[in-house]
């Protein structure tokens, strides 16, 4: 079967054929419906190398942590997953027995020093192929939704969740605001989640004028960037500032921005993967004010994401491409010309392919 293959640091992944895995214990094969191709992905073989990255990440294996697909085959001691059922993959995987794992917190696994890997497409083989082997817990059903349009669900929406689930305490009365820095796929989800989920004002910020007038179309207040940027915020909050800020981005300047403009017991949470550092001083933060970082999500929230996308609550913005095009997906992303996410389609099904809807929705079940 055609897989997507990253062998070495500091080169770019390869198209190549492999052999079709094999379901082993506890594990389903599962034809790929969608397979995103995430920035992430970008950094592995762009960016990291041995000095940087987590030994658990060393090339080679197939890339892809974005997946969704059909159940084709279970393996021995697999029961009650129905053949041909639509499913989204969670990617981390940790040991599965310390107190991390059991609460379905993969990512924050306390033996993550004994692994191998960190999960799907992350160390181990994932889902940029036709085909890919995942541990049955990993599931998530999708019902009738379509598992195409799904795929970025598993990182771009689960990261956008966990972050504004954990900062809903800061938002739960009336009169707060939000501000999202950074409007790609993982801010366009981020920008959903606070309508669907809190009474706030949303606010939010790119460079892009295409991607603002999306978040806008979603009901954000949408700020331009450049040097007026906090001023405008600050307006916008009437000087109190912003009760919970989500920087998408990740850089020294989006970070400073972030702390410019947060409040009094607000809280910044960085997702972006941009490594940017910043300063902290007790004059120079508003009291009790926070900064964290968050990092993908737990096994449970990937289910209640589901729920709330079969419910229509969430657009995923998507550009199909062809199995033998994910490489170009991968130059797109490096480019930075793409809206939204890329999602490779190994079975077709794909039309429209390389055209870039302004969303797309599953459907509720009927």
């Amino acid at each position: 079967m055609k897989a997507v293959r990253f062998d070495a640091w500091k080169t770019r992944p390869s198209l190549v054929e492999v052999d079709r895995p094999v379901p082993g214990p506890g594990e389903v094969l599962l034809k790929v419906a969608g397979s995103g191709a995430c920035h992430s992905d970008v950094a592995l073989y762009a960016v990291f190398d041995e000095t940087v990255a987590m030994p658990q990440l060393a090339p080679g294996y197939v890339l892809g942590h974005e997946v969704t697909g059909w159940v084709e085959e279970a393996g021995p001691g697999v029961v009650g997953i129905a053949r041909g059922s639509a499913h989204m993959v969670y990617a981390a995987r940790g040991c599965g027995h310390c107190a991390s794992c059991a609460r379905g917190e993969d990512t924050l696994c306390d033996n993550v020093g004994t692994m191998a890997h960190l999960g799907s497409g992350l160390g181990v083989d994932g889902g940029m192929a036709e085909y890919m082997t995942v541990p049955v817990r990993n599931l998530v059903p999708l019902g009738d939704s379509d598992p195409v349009a799904a795929a970025p669900l598993v990182d771009a929406g689960l990261t956008a969740y966990h972050a504004v689930k954990l900062s809903l305490p800061r938002l739960t009365a009336g009169g707060r605001t939000a501000l999202v820095i950074g409007l790609g796929g993982v801010g366009q989800f981020a920008v959903q989640m606070l309508d669907a989920m809190t009474a706030a004002t949303v606010l939010a910020t790119d460079i892009k004028p295409e991607a603002c007038a999306l978040a806008q179309r979603r009901g954000a207040v949408v700020v331009d960037g450049g040097g007026e940027q906090a001023a405008r915020i600050r307006e916008l909050t009437g000087g109190r500032g912003v009760d919970a800020v989500f920087d998408l981005v990740g850089t020294a300047e989006t970070i400073a921005l972030a702390q410019a403009v947060v409040a009094v017991r607000g809280r910044i949470t960085v997702v972006g993967l941009a490594g940017g550092r910043t300063d902290w001083g007790f004059y120079t933060t508003p009291f009790e004010a926070e900064l964290t970082g968050t990092y993908m999500g737990t096994l449970e929230e990937l289910h209640e994401l589901g729920a709330l996308y079969r419910a229509g609550r969430l657009e995923a913005d998507v550009t199909r491409f062809s199995l033998d095009d994910a490489l170009d997906a991968y130059a797109r992303l490096e480019q930075g010309d793409m809206l939204g996410r890329a999602v490779i389609v190994p079975h077709g099904g794909a039309e429209g392919l390389g055209s870039e809807p302004a969303a797309e929705r599953a459907p509720a079940p009927a």
